[in-house]
């Protein structure tokens, strides 16, 4: 080892886990911590993108007279070199080694918008240590930690859910859907719906990751769907409709900020005519298919956020949105028949 930092630990259980507890200066966790936010695009991590503004409030906070803080959470992820080690001075005493020429030893499992901007502080904090978990592990005692935490996005919970679930087609497959349409370099929302990670530059964000889920999870009781058809093939239903959607809409779809086809009210609604669509049609409907069915109808619409469904919103509105939408179907199909 070169510099080596030490830390005066008590050595002990949290329920079955082995931690260490101690107390060390915030600039010290600072810098031999960090935080492992999901990419998406490299598909590693597991937290939410980093809130600067949620920092500096707790920044202001613990500087101020009778502050105080939870302990916060660390781990020491395993090795294969010596780059951190405990050494045992006592029955429930031990110092934690760090090299600090290794780099960033500690895992800031929850704890990285207490310690964020605290760089340059020399406040006193308590810290728990876990010893040896495995990045799945970790991301399975933050969600723990954190799945009723205000303000934490209930889509990188959902993420995490499906890291951590052993077959997640067939246990939560309306998230299994969601994930791939984003997942899927073929859909029209690949790398699109917002997880709440860490931004991509260039990237145009539009629903996110629980909006879908759920609107899916609408279009799949509608449409019972899978009693006829495998989570794989309602997917791939789904991209097509949704390629569809962006070949007949194609102008509100390149424009995301001023029209809500890929809003929240837009997302359900739009699922709830994809459940019509595949229940009226005689086995899986195609691409095709779904182009020809909505352009009759959908085209007249309004998307912008000043038209039709302008102050919609919620699960009212989502079922408002999808009754304006079957009734503009069912007049085309109308006008088709006194045409003819």
């Amino acid at each position: 080892m070169g510099t080596v930092h030490k830390l005066e630990c008590q050595i002990g259980l949290s329920a079955d886990r082995q931690v260490l507890l101690g107390f060390a200066s915030s600039r010290v966790l600072k810098a031999l911590s960090w935080a492992d936010v999901l990419d998406e695009e490299a598909e590693r991590g597991y937290q939410r993108r980093f809130n600067s503004a949620h920092s500096l409030d707790f920044r202001r906070y613990i500087q101020s007279a009778g502050s105080a803080t939870i302990p916060l959470t660390l781990n020491l992820r395993p090795r294969n070199d010596e780059a951190w080690r405990i050494v045992h001075t006592g029955e429930r005493h031990a110092i934690l080694e760090l090299d600090a020429d290794a780099g960033k030893l500690l895992a800031q499992v929850d704890c990285q918008h207490r310690l964020g901007h605290l760089g340059d502080c020399d406040v006193e904090l308590p810290f728990m240590c876990f010893i040896g978990l495995r990045p799945e592990e970790e991301m399975q005692v933050f969600s723990i930690i954190n799945g009723k935490a205000k303000g934490l996005s209930r889509s990188l919970l959902d993420y995490q859910a499906a890291q951590l679930c052993e077959d997640v087609a067939s246990e939560r497959p309306e998230l299994f859907i969601a994930l791939c349409l984003t997942n899927e370099p073929a859909s029209p929302w690949f790398r699109a719906l917002d997880i709440g990670a860490a931004t991509t530059s260039g990237l145009q964000r539009r629903a996110s990751l629980r909006t879908m889920q759920k609107a899916v999870k609408r279009f799949l009781t509608r449409s019972r769907i899978l009693e006829v058809a495998t989570p794989e093939e309602a997917a791939r239903i789904a991209i097509d409709f949704w390629t569809a959607v962006t070949v007949v809409l194609s102008e509100a779809w390149l424009k995301p900020r001023k029209h809500l086809i890929s809003k929240g009210v837009g997302v359900y609604a739009l699922m709830d005519i994809a459940a019509d669509l595949v229940s009226e049609a005689s086995g899986k409907p195609s691409r095709e298919h779904f182009a020809a069915e909505l352009s009759e109808f959908v085209e007249d619409f309004d998307w912008t956020t000043s038209g039709a469904f302008a102050g919609l919103g919620g699960e009212k509105g989502a079922a408002q949105a999808a009754r304006m939408l079957r009734d503009a179907r069912r007049r085309s199909k109308i006008k088709v028949v006194q045409v003819g």
